[in-house]
C-alpha cells in the first residue's frame, strides 16, 4: 500500500522538511523515535494525533529514500 500522500513538504511548516499529513510532525523526528527503540504502540500511545499509518508512511519514504529511487512530485505537491 502507498502511504507516501501522508507525507508533505511546506515550506512554511519545519523549514520545507517531509512532515506527516501537514503537522508539525518532521519524518526525521518519527524516525528517531522508532531508532530509539520505541514501539509503534508507544508512540502511538504518547502521540494520540498520529495514526498507525503515519508510522507506516514514514518507513515507506525512508525506504523510499535509501532505495534511491526518485521521489518525484508525490512530496512536491503542497499542503
Amino acid at each position: 500500500m502507498n502511504y507516501l500522500e501522508r507525507i508533505t513538504v511546506n515550506p512554511e511548516i519545519c523549514h520545507g522538511k517531509p512532515i506527516v499529513r501537514g503537522m508539525r510532525w518532521p519524518v526525521v523526528v518519527l524516525l528517531d523515535l522508532l531508532a530509539s527503540g520505541l514501539t509503534n504502540q508507544e508512540i502511538l500511545e504518547d502521540h494520540p494525533e498520529l495514526e498507525r499509518e503515519d508510522i507506516l508512511a514514514v518507513l515507506q519514504y525512508a525506504g523510499l529514500l535509501a532505495s534511491g529511487r526518485p521521489l518525484g512530485e508525490v512530496l512536491a505537491r503542497p499542503q
